[in-house]
């Protein structure tokens, strides 16, 4: 309808109830072919159709049982019907495969935490105990940077000699390294002898730092993979804290350097001792060309004995198409593990 003609022929203005008698004569003109809000009458009349006659409000379904919904339509599988055929995993093996090494990380953070106090109270008359302990600004020096020096050596030597090693054989240097600097630096008895103790010390950071992220990602299955790598980050600050804590519970006491660097023995004896107890990883043994028996019972220590047979060996056919270039080559050099795990 044309407004404004209506508008002159009505002569009501557009105030209170004038403006509402005009508005729905605006409506009803337009009433007869839609109804609210524009929609088409018919909808309602065919709603109104379906009503069951003597109940109020009660209409019939819009389908019938049974009778699909038109259109596309979505299919949802059960919660557990994706898990059904899941490799079965045992976490315990899991937290361990990853902890045992992290502990490398965990030393070198300790390390860096525990220097600080040490050096405290090994140049204190009181605390010292020993004759050598009025140290220059560059001997004190000495004391902190010996370490870093030992880890960039062997950072550098692990670059040529890692791969040959292996990464449980180098976490185990790791850990020796660990435990005979510890000794040499608690129970030195002269300067230069607690510069060596620093220094080894320092060889097993290098090592361990270049073996354990690598055995981690090498053992870990594949969805937490990159949550357990970040982890051994985490087990590097804690390792600082401990240093920290060390140092405030000893730095006061006579001798107490010696204490605070002792601390750090029965972490790396339970690195050597859990590296002794995990077996070569299994992408390590494909790389020097190792066979199916190496690597599928290498992935059953580490799975645990729950997992399946044919899991093991489908995850040990995925390392090896996972593999390229030298890899490749070192597999085939003694036949690989693709064939016999294929037969």
């Amino acid at each position: 309808q044309d407004m404004a003609p209506l508008w002159k022929r009505s002569g009501t203005r557009a105030t209170g109830r004038g403006a509402g008698r005009l508005l729905g004569r605006v409506r009803g003109a337009g009433e007869s072919s839609r109804g609210f809000f524009g929609r088409p009458k018919g909808r309602s009349a065919a709603r109104d159709a379906r009503r069951v006659p003597g109940k109020r409000g009660n209409q019939q379904p819009l389908l019938q049982e049974g009778e699909a919904l038109p259109g596309p339509t979505v299919a949802f599988a059960k919660a557990d019907e994706g898990d059904a055929g899941a490799p079965v995993e045992d976490w315990f093996r899991i937290v361990l495969a990853f902890l045992f090494p992290a502990l490398g990380g965990l030393l070198f953070g300790y390390d860096i935490g525990a220097t600080s106090g040490a050096l405290v109270s090994l140049t204190s008359e009181a605390t010292g105990g020993v004759p050598w302990f009025d140290l220059t600004p560059f001997q004190s020096g000495l004391v902190v940077s010996s370490s870093l020096f030992g880890a960039l050596v062997s950072s550098v030597a692990a670059f040529f000699v890692g791969d040959n090693l292996g990464r449980r054989r180098e976490i185990l240097l790791a850990a020796v390294l660990y435990l005979a600097g510890t000794a040499l630096e608690g129970l030195a008895q002269s300067y230069p002898l607690l510069l060596c103790g620093r220094l080894t010390y320092g060889l097993g950071i290098g090592f361990a730092m270049h073996g354990a992220p690598a055995y981690i990602a090498e053992t870990a299955p594949q969805r937490v993979r990159g949550l357990l790598i970040s982890l051994k980050e985490v087990l590097i600050v804690l390792g600082i804290l401990l240093g920290y804590l060390a140092s405030f519970l000893f730095v006061s006491k006579a001798g107490g350097w010696r204490a605070i660097y002792l601390v750090a023995a029965p972490a790396a004896m339970a690195l050597f001792a859990g590296m002794s107890w995990l077996p070569a990883s299994p992408r390590w043994l494909l790389l020097r060309g190792g066979g199916s028996g190496e690597v599928v019972a290498s992935l059953r220590k580490l799975r645990g004995p729950a997992a399946k047979e044919e899991d093991l060996l489908a995850e040990a056919e995925a390392m090896e198409a996972n593999f390229g270039g030298d890899g490749d080559k070192g597999a085939a050099a003694s036949g690989g593990v693709g064939g016999p795990l294929r037969r």
